[in-house]
């Protein structure tokens, strides 16, 4: 069994030993995925943007796999409101962001958004770097299996609204899924769950995963939720 000790310079590794079969797609899915497969904005070459990582945590709940989710406080002056991984940026004790730095910086983020313990949790992949324009963060997509859930729920209410977890199932359940439109003309995947709209760079990141784990069923683009300017 591979154990994250702790996320203060311990070892951060990542593993595949040990993970439930249903993980074997989205395994595949992030060994093969090409960067413009999962989106249109790369990091900029001058190497400009600030580094960061995102904690894309599988789980298994009573109706069966889910991703633990988070919703950013209405007060924050970026992407607040907004249904997201756990994740920010990199802190100079997080190490080498060409290195393990994004692995230690999700689960501290996590730990610190969440309250998750980060010992349960077993990393097993990183996808490509991708760049956040509006914010002008470079992310990197950190996934992990929930080996050992632990409690979580809102640390710091300044910063996150709630905390919560989301089915597989109604992820991919086509009655849930639409197009958001913003008044800029950009369009995006969205995902109407737990009482949430997920859209933007979460809703991108969910959408090619269940893509390209073969999890992806029909459903009807031309269903749209429009969006403001404040978005």
């Amino acid at each position: 069994m591979t154990r994250v000790g702790n996320t203060q310079g311990g070892p951060v590794t990542l593993s595949k030993a040990g993970l439930p079969a249903w993980l074997d797609p989205v395994v595949h899915a992030v060994e093969t995925v090409e960067p413009l497969q999962l989106s249109r904005f790369l990091p900029p070459e001058d190497g400009a943007g600030r580094q960061s990582a995102v904690l894309v945590l599988f789980g298994e709940g009573a109706r069966g796999p889910e991703l633990l989710l988070m919703e950013r406080a209405s007060s924050l002056r970026s992407h607040a409101g907004q249904p997201a991984f756990p994740g920010g940026a990199l802190d100079p004790e997080d190490g080498d962001p060409k290195g393990d730095g994004p692995l230690r910086a999700a689960l501290r983020e996590a730990e610190e958004e969440t309250g998750l313990d980060p010992s349960g949790v077993q990393l097993f992949g990183v996808l490509p770097k991708l760049y956040i324009p509006v914010s002008g963060f470079v992310v990197t997509p950190v996934l992990g299996w929930w080996r050992e859930p632990s409690p979580v729920g809102v640390v710091d209410p300044n910063e996150t609204a709630r905390v919560f977890t989301v089915p597989v199932s109604d992820l991919t359940d086509p009655g849930n899924r639409a197009t958001t439109v913003h008044p800029s003309g950009h369009r995006g995947p969205a995902f109407l769950v737990e009482s949430a709209l997920v859209w933007g760079f979460t809703a991108g990141i969910i959408d090619r995963l269940l893509h390209y784990s073969g999890w992806e069923r029909p459903w009807d683009r031309d269903k749209q939720v429009p969006l403001d300017w404040r978005a």
